[in-house]
């Protein structure tokens, strides 16, 4: 903030937020502070590790009502301070980081569950709502929101919509946006705007998908409808074994052009089926790729659908077939990835390189991922799963880890190599057809490779932001967009 904390002019400013919001939901402590100025990207929590000092806020809202957000954001228009929406704090792009201090709007007061319209099979709620409290409300009720990412019990909804989130169900019941009906918005202005009630419609462009995404730098989204599902009657899992990966890949696009509408699909590679899938399922696997898929719905349909399947993956491609219980047990496990002792964290340096491609392209964006990653840094090991499969194509959840012993001591140069990392094997992904990210976002972390993905398409978005924006306070230096 322009404003230094030790003027008179700072304590003005925290007088009219606090006429907002109440003096109780303003906090300028510096634990508070800290604790917005970290998230789950490694940079940061490097950066701290190391014993520098990271980027906090001056001030840390929690708002209780849309009406007030508006204020603030009205507040922060006239003296021109940079405004950051904060969920849960689980993200891993740097998203929600307070880059140039300003004020953090920490939306968890702002959980309410507003009901489920029971004809038209929607719920609507608040979106500082964590969002394993949202399935709850919805199971209590008969139905699942079907969106069951792994950070389930620590984002927020309004993190998975800023930036298009995606569950384990998702090859079924898609990705958040998917789900989505409508939205309230805080525009950059402090104005207060709903999105038409209905996702589908010939009534002009759609605002609500204008929104999505955009990780707080077009508005900060306060309200969501979105669809739920009834619980089904069964869902059942089947796993095999393929020789290779192009083997598995081609097994699982079939089984994906067949249109029997898999709930879930999962391929492991060879490296990360022997190193991570054994050690987390405790399974004896032989060598190979590792392909779980399951059903849900109707018993007698899924019993159907599980028949032609498996008539896939055993006659055409001859699969070595794992069972039922092979498969339950990727289900029953599928968070423990992201959990002590399983998950990758400090001191090792790790990312995530998630990634999205048609079937034509995405084993070329993983073969030219992988040798980026090999010949440049022997020093990494790279591993890699096929997290989210669509009609069309499927996701890339590759990661490369480098143990401690490989990352440089000084934080400048741990970053330094940690960027390099991101670099190549980004432009790797979108040389041969991938894009930037598929559903963790773009942030801090992918914001200058923005212009290179878009291209000539980059102004456009930038003149939306200006239009929208035209103060640049909404999360500047995210999304690839300028900073203050």
């Amino acid at each position: 903030m322009l404003v230094s904390k030790d003027s008179y002019m700072y304590e003005m400013i925290r007088t009219e937020l606090t006429d907002i919001v109440g003096d109780d939901n303003v906090c300028t402590r510096d634990a508070d502070k800290f604790g917005h100025s970290i998230d789950y990207y490694w940079i940061p929590e490097m950066w701290h590790d190391r014993g520098m000092e990271t980027p906090k806020p001056d001030f840390i809202i929690h708002p209780g009502s849309t009406e007030e957000i508006a204020r603030v954001v009205k507040v922060a228009n006239h003296y021109r301070i940079p405004v950051v929406p904060w969920g849960g704090g689980s993200g891993s792009q740097g998203g929600a980081l307070p880059v140039y201090g300003g004020i953090i709007i920490d939306m968890k007061r702002m959980n309410k569950f507003k009901g489920i319209d029971k004809e038209a099979l929607t719920v609507t709620c608040q979106t500082g709502m964590i969002a394993r409290h949202l399935e709850w409300s919805c199971n209590k009720e008969g139905y699942s929101t079907m969106h069951l990412p792994a950070s389930i019990a620590c984002a927020t909804i309004g993190g998975f919509l800023a930036h298009r989130g995606t569950g384990v169900l998702s090859t079924k019941y898609g990705k958040i946006e998917d789900m989505v009906m409508s939205l309230e918005v805080v525009t950059p202005t402090g104005e207060i705007i709903r999105t038409l009630p209905v996702p589908r419609h010939a009534s002009g462009p759609d605002l609500t998908m204008l929104f999505l995404g955009s990780e707080g730098t077009l508005g900060i989204i306060t309200e969501v409808t979105l669809k739920v599902h009834p619980q089904p009657e069964a869902r059942e899992f089947r796993a095999y074994i393929f020789k290779d990966f192009h083997t598995a890949m081609s097994a699982g696009a079939e089984l994906m052009r067949s249109r029997l509408q898999p709930c879930a699909v999962r391929l492991y590679d060879e490296e990360e089926t022997i190193h991570h899938v054994r050690k987390v399922f405790g399974m004896e696997l032989d060598k190979g790729a590792y392909l779980v898929f399951g059903f849900d719905g109707r018993k007698d349909i899924v019993d159907c659908q599980m028949r032609y399947a498996r008539e896939i993956m055993e006659k055409k491609f001859k699969g070595k077939d794992l069972g039922s219980k092979g498969g339950e047990l990727w289900w029953e496990n599928k968070y423990k990835f992201f959990y002590p002792p399983f998950m990758f964290h400090m001191p090792q340096a790790f990312g995530t390189l998630d990634t999205v491609a048609t079937f034509s392209n995405i084993e070329k964006v993983y073969w030219a991922m992988k040798k980026v990653v090999n010949e440049n840094f022997p020093q990494a090991r790279f591993i890699g799963h096929f997290s989210h499969w669509y009609e069309w194509g499927c996701m890339l959840y590759a990661r490369f880890i480098f143990e401690e012993e490989h990352v440089p001591k000084d934080p400048r140069e741990a970053a330094a190599l940690y960027n390099k990392v991101w670099d190549m094997a980004i432009r790797a992904a979108i040389a041969n057809g991938g894009v930037i990210n598929e559903h963790h976002g773009v942030g801090l972390k992918l914001g200058r490779l923005m212009k290179e993905l878009y291209g000539p398409a980059m102004p456009v978005l930038e003149g939306i932001k200006r239009q929208l924006d035209p103060n640049n306070i909404m999360n500047p230096g995210k999304l690839g967009f300028k900073g203050v």
